[in-house]
């Protein structure tokens, strides 16, 4: 079975895409010849910053021949039904038979496919997917239609067996396929020929080209480290650049420069920032001090002054950076040395979004709802009223202008260069977190009250004005705080309520945002009132300002859209906590079901709460004893709820043991009677495994009452108490969960 080779030679493809057109590439062609018919061993794909390369192994010289039967219209049917199913199935009336089926005759269409030879059908699927190429960017280049990332030069593939390499005919838009790259775009410029994978890649190193990414960076990295060492420095490790790097250069010389001295004063992270982002040079310090003082570059050439001239540009270019850095940096330390205050009045002139005011706007409403979280984790509420008030300052700082990446950081340093508390200035930076899942969580007081109010207030003002995410969209980034929040909660182990915190929260939001609104529309002198629909539609109510959000309402406001009601609103965030809940307890075990059981029962708003309970359901279900009281009680309730719904009543009340007319029914009433002393204190003091426990030990009494007593007695006394005695089970196990909600 013959081999494949495709190389897609172009100008310089960005790092960043690399990886992805890769992968994109293989799945294109491998899932277009499968679905030809052409199955393979093995495949696998590389890139270098000018080419793409497939490597397919052990392809079928010819695909298998097909036959499909496709059942068509009725004998009868319109004209209309019959042509389309023609054109669908590629065939005429002659080639169709007519066959009976249980609603009487009808069409069946035969389609036989022969088989193809593997060069045709890769000409088809590698044009095919050159041309529909998913690149995030792309252009066209000269007179022609074909677009790519960057303008195509060549199109290298071919089909190796025994008898050597035939070229697989191609032609797109007048790039003709052959069996020829070129190497090295300084080194190796020069065309050459390949007859398999093995030749290619031997020949391309020969040339200056290392084709596979992970040989670039594992060489860039040993080299660096090497040469580091040798002066008894480190490189700071970043793979992130690193992957990058290896992106960037197919014949890597990793050179390694200094830093002028005049910088050093310069904080590591900015020295860093401004490296890797303008120049992608790697940081190295001084094993000793730890401090930064050189930097790793990597060329893509190797020169005759072994890349001295490479450096002297790169120090240049690098000293005129550091140099704007320093100047921001001196900048910023004056205004923080004066208390940040100039910085604070500027973020009332830089709008958060326009329905949601500015920056100050925000900051004010972090600094209430953070105020009423401190008593909650045992901050200092004037403390963290401060962190709150300056955490955003450095917004404004030109060092964060311009570098982005550094707010938080910046602000930590600034805050402590103002004379704050080093809890104030760990706020001002960890505040932010966690941004994702693998983000440490902070844990110090201020810190965790000033982070889960800056992240409710992103979420309930978004939802004030629904800009909720849907499907895929979620521009503002609320699955990711929703996510922060929980992280916050749960790994703190913080007795929240969120349903009080989504409510006040709300309401500061609503008030500003509906006074503008109304005032403005309003005569001048009061009292100002404006009018609103109740939920049902059916009345007219009116409110006078200040307003007071306590029963579900939608506002229609002057600009157009809608605000609902804090009860709503309260209601529905909650419930995306919860499904946020759900996706974060599945990686570790806990299934979605049991969340569902816990969130029913009273307290789902408090989020620690509602995770111990889930765990320790998860727990007991975990266990025979377990699995099998679910199946025990969705037995009694689904009898129990059969028969009250035949009955038109309810039986909840009146079971006696004086009415059990055998063992295994009063054994049942013993230990419903001993489950209950231990659940209902367990339940109050939150020892949900106790409960858990007790709950399970049900299993063997109900077992054996269903196995030994008939529930439908014909004596009406004796059915009534057994029924009701299934009203005990379900009541019972209910005080724990909600185990309908279990599945299975």
């Amino acid at each position: 079975m013959p081999d494949l080779l495709i190389e897609l030679f172009s100008e310089e493809i960005p790092a960043r895409m690399q990886g992805r057109a890769a992968s994109d590439l293989q799945k294109l062609v491998t899932d277009g010849l499968v679905e030809a018919g052409l199955t393979y061993k093995s495949a696998a794909v590389f890139s270098t910053p000018r080419r793409l390369t497939l490597s397919v192994e052990d392809l079928l010289a010819e695909s298998k021949p097909v036959r499909e039967e496709r059942k068509g219209p009725k004998v009868g049917a319109p004209d209309q039904a019959i042509d389309g199913f023609l054109r669908g199935a590629g065939v005429t009336r002659d080639d169709l038979e007519i066959r009976d089926d249980k609603k009487g005759q009808v069409y069946f269409a035969v389609i036989q496919k022969p088989g193809r030879m593997a060069a045709d059908v890769i000409a088809e699927v590698l044009e095919k997917a050159i041309r529909n190429f998913p690149w995030p960017k792309s252009m066209r280049w000269g007179t022609g239609t074909l677009k790519w990332v960057r303008p195509l030069h060549s199109v290298l593939c071919i089909l190796t067996d025994e008898a050597g390499a035939e070229v697989v005919p191609l032609d797109i838009d007048g790039i003709v396929s052959g069996n020829t790259t070129r190497g090295h775009r300084f080194l190796s410029p020069d065309v050459f020929t390949v007859t398999n994978f093995e030749d290619y890649e031997a020949k391309l190193k020969r040339a200056h080209v290392m084709l596979r990414a992970d040989e670039r960076a594992d060489m860039i990295w040993n080299d660096a480290t090497n040469q580091a060492f040798a002066l008894g420095l480190e490189v700071v490790e970043d793979r992130g650049l690193l992957a990058e790097v290896a992106g960037l250069v197919e014949w890597p010389v990793v050179l390694l420069g200094q830093i002028d001295p005049t910088f050093y004063e310069l904080p590591d992270e900015v020295l860093q920032t401004s490296m890797k982002e303008h120049q992608k040079f790697f940081s190295v310090r001084n094993a000793k001090t730890g401090q930064i003082e050189r930097f790793v570059t990597v060329a893509n050439t190797v020169t005759a002054d072994n890349g001295a001239t490479i450096l002297k540009g790169n120090q240049k270019v690098l000293f005129a950076r550091l140099s704007d850095a320093k100047f921001f940096w001196e900048n910023d330390l004056r205004v923080a040395n004066a208390g940040m205050g100039p910085w604070l009045d500027s973020l009332s002139n830089v709008t958060f979004h326009n329905k949601l005011g500015t920056q100050k706007d925000r900051i004010d409403r972090i600094i209430a709802l953070a105020s009423e979280i401190a008593p909650l984790v045992g901050a200092d509420v004037a403390e963290v009223a401060e962190a709150a008030r300056v955490a955003k300052a450095d917004l404004s700082s030109e060092m964060v202008y311009e570098f982005p990446e550094l707010q938080g950081l910046m602000g930590r340093k600034y805050a402590s260069k103002a004379g704050l508390s080093d809890a104030i200035a760990a706020a001002a930076q960890e505040h932010y977190s966690p941004l994702g899942p693998s983000d440490d969580v902070p844990t110090a007081p201020v810190s965790v009250a000033v982070a889960l109010a800056d992240k409710l207030d992103t979420l309930t003002g978004f939802w004030a004005i629904d800009e909720k995410p849907t499907g895929s969209k979620d521009p503002f980034a609320l699955r990711r705080a929703a996510l922060g929040v929980i992280r916050l909660i749960l790994d703190n182990q913080l007795p929240v309520n969120m349903s009080f915190l989504i409510a006040w929260a709300y309401e500061r939001i609503m008030r500003p945002i509906c006074e503008i609104d109304l005032l403005s529309d309003s005569q001048e002198g009061g009292p100002h009132s404006f009018e609103f629909l109740t939920s049902d539609k059916q009345k007219s109510l009116k409110f006078e300002l200040p307003l007071t959000f306590g029963e579900p309402f939608n506002l229609k406001i002057r600009n157009g859209y809608r605000i609902p009601s804090g009860v709503w609103a309260k209601a529905d965030l909650l419930s995306f906590f919860h499904d946020r809940l759900k996706v974060y307890l599945k990686d570790q075990g806990i299934r979605h079901d049991i969340i569902d059981a816990c969130v029913a029962m009273e307290g789902s708003d408090d989020l620690t709460l509602l995770v111990k309970r889930a765990k320790a359901l998860a727990a007991t279900l975990a266990t025979d004893d377990g699995e099998n009281l679910i199946q025990g009680f969705k037995r009694a309730n689904n009898i129990l709820t059969k028969e009250e719904a035949k009955d038109g009543v309810e039986y909840s009340y009146g079971a006696d043991i004086k009415h059990a007319q055998h063992d295994s029914e009063r054994s049942l009433f013993t230990a419903l009677d001993a489950a209950e002393t231990v659940i209902a204190p367990a339940m109050v003091a939150q020892d949900f495994g106790t409960a858990m426990t007790a709950m399970a030990a049900l299993r063997g009494p109900i077992d054996a009452f269903f196995t030994d007593v008939q529930v439908n007695a014909d004596q009406q006394v004796v059915r009534r108490n057994r029924l009701n005695l299934l009203s005990r089970i379900r009541k019972t196990c209910l005080g724990v969960a909600d185990l309908t909600r279990i599945e299975g």
